[in-house]
């Protein structure tokens, strides 16, 4: 199996929005560099045309590389470490040893070209979720990913937890994650936030995507939560805060915290 990477150059205002419209195309990895975007799909998913549109459109220099089927897994091995979140938490690969002396210690299976979990929402969200309580409530994951998210929820004493993706891959690593971390129980399913019902409310949505995507969905994330429950939100620049609180607001949704790590940032909410 051989897949085509586009590395793609262009300014940090345009990043988020490529990622925004090159998601709707069957691309399975996307990983931000110091010069743009690194995205890559399988050879037989690559439809040239209307990716090119895209491209034109937002005047972006583009490099199309055809890279044969390697051993990620091996590659991996030699480039990722653990991800430590505030001393709490170690995000490892099952190629690292153990770590008993973490309190939280979540096990990832890297599958994909790229893309590390290393990646600073991921992170703040981690830092929240352990001040956050979870035990015995109900937490929906949306856009899970690795899963990591819905681990940590586990980890830290969630009873009833949901995680939904809209990428078969993201599914296929979830299923897997979960079962090394001992949480096989989590409800996992393919889609969106609009496959999840609204007649059962959440304690805590967690929804790490990006700027367009939570500004559409706000709505019904709102929708799925309990009164007085947490929405938290990344995926997006510090300078978004004041697009997505406004939207927030619409909802009864109020600002609780806010953090930043390398421009990027996280909103958790309380539903009033």
């Amino acid at each position: 199996m051989s897949f085509i990477t586009l590395n793609i150059t262009c300014s940090e205002e345009k990043r988020e929005l490529l990622i925004a419209e090159l998601s709707l195309f069957p691309f399975d990895a996307f990983e931000e560099t110091e010069t743009g975007l690194l995205v890559s799909c399988e050879e037989t998913d690559w439809d040239e045309e209307p990716v090119w549109a895209v491209l034109t459109r937002y005047e972006v220099e583009c490099r199309v590389e055809k890279v044969e089927k390697v051993n990620w897994n091996e590659e991996w091995e030699k480039n990722y470490d653990p991800v430590i979140v505030e001393d709490q938490c170690i995000v490892r690969a099952t190629f690292h040893e153990p770590r008993p002396d973490f309190p939280y210690e979540i096990i990832i299976t890297p599958k994909m070209s790229f893309g590390t979990g290393h990646h600073a929402t991921t992170y703040q969200v981690l830092k929240h979720q352990l001040n956050l309580d979870h035990k015995g409530k109900k937490v929906l994951d949306v856009g899970c990913g690795t899963g990591a998210l819905a681990i940590m929820a586990h980890k830290r004493g969630a009873t009833d937890i949901t995680a939904v993706d809209i990428d078969e891959w993201c599914i296929e690593n979830s299923e897997e994650n979960f079962s090394l971390n001992g949480c096989a129980h989590v409800k996992l399913s393919l889609g969106g936030i609009e496959t999840v019902q609204e007649e059962d409310p959440y304690d805590i949505i967690l929804a790490n995507i990006n700027k367009n995507v939570l500004l559409d969905q706000i709505g019904a994330y709102s929708q799925r939560l309990k009164s007085k429950g947490i929405l938290v939100l990344s995926g997006f620049y510090s300078e978004d805060i004041a697009d997505l609180m406004a939207e927030a607001r619409k909802f009864g949704l109020e600002d609780q915290e806010q953090t930043e790590r390398n421009r990027w940032a996280m909103l958790a909410l309380k539903k009033e």
